[in-house]
């Protein structure tokens, strides 16, 4: 199981969204920390930059595996996220 660090910029992101949403983004975090081959099929190598991606519907979670912490640098809509 990884550890979960938030970076203050994905608070204020997560702050942001609607709180179902939230909620739905912050377990499917918890879950994928919790066991990384249930969601693997959620998650992709990042081209272009370090890292990885989380799909939760529309929102992506953009993290970093840094041993047994999973950083979570940037959460947002599909469209903007990689910009």
């Amino acid at each position: 199981m990884h550890e979960i660090a938030f970076s203050k910029q994905s608070l204020n992101q997560l702050r942001k969204i609607p709180t179902n949403e939230s909620k739905r983004i912050r377990a499917n975090i918890a879950e994928y920390a919790a066991n990384p081959k249930a969601h693997a099929h959620h998650v992709k190598m990042l081209k272009g930059r370090n890292g990885f991606r989380l799909r939760v519907g529309k929102w992506r979670v953009i993290f970093d595996l840094n041993g047994n912490v999973l950083s979570v640098l940037e959460i947002g809509v599909r469209g903007n996220i990689y910009d």
